[in-house]
This record gives structure tokens, C-alpha cells and sequence, in this order.
């Protein structure tokens, strides 16, 4: 299986990033076929505070990939910007451990 490229993530409020897993990216599992429990993420258009602990380079949090962030960070970091409205993630698996831990409603308005 030959790695695809996922198409930018653009959030609600303008918050966009490049997520991505393949056998050459900082991903868990490192293969071309996922679900992917760990990806990566780079360049993202402004400061994270979730994000910013897996930072290659935390003082240039713009300009550096992140490696190895979990799945369910990933969808923190969407969800706090209001959720995704263009854009593709590689397929994810959640921390099953983590399950009904977060309850979307109590964080998320829906509109």
C-alpha cells in the first residue's frame, strides 16, 4: 500500500494543521494502512496549548512538526476550534481506556 497525503485541516475559526501517518511519519502504528493510535502533526497555523508538549521545536510552535500525538489530542485540538470544515485525518484509534471519559456535549455547543 503505497502512503497518502491527508489534505490540510481547517477549522471552524480559521485554526488549520497538517496531519499526518505513514511509515515515514511520527506515527503509531508506522505503517501505510493505519488505524493509527499516535500521528503527526505539523505547521499548525497558531499556538496549541494542547499540542505543544509533542513539539520538535516548542519555541517555534508554527514552524515544527509534532510527533507521535495521540488520537485523542488530536480531536481536543479540533473540537476546541469549533470542529473540522475542510480537510481529511488518516484513520484513527482512540484509547479504548479513555472511552466516556470526555463528554463532547458538556464541551462542545451544538449549534
Amino acid at each position: 500500500m503505497s502512503k497518502k497525503h491527508y489534505q490540510q485541516v481547517v477549522c471552524e475559526d480559521g485554526f488549520n494543521m497538517s496531519v499526518q501517518a505513514s511509515e515515514s511519519h511520527y506515527s503509531e502504528p508506522r505503517n501505510n494502512r493505519g488505524p493509527y493510535s499516535e500521528v503527526e502533526i505539523g505547521y499548525p497555523s497558531h499556538y496549541d496549548i494542547h499540542l505543544i508538549r509533542y513539539a520538535e521545536e516548542p519555541t517555534e510552535p508554527t514552524d515544527t512538526v509534532y510527533g507521535y500525538v495521540p488520537a485523542h489530542v488530536v480531536q481536543m485540538v479540533i473540537d476546541a476550534h469549533g470542529g473540522m470544515v475542510a480537510g481529511e485525518v488518516p484513520p484513527l484509534k482512540f484509547d479504548p481506556s479513555l472511552c466516556g471519559t470526555f463528554s463532547r456535549s458538556a464541551h462542545v455547543d451544538n449549534v
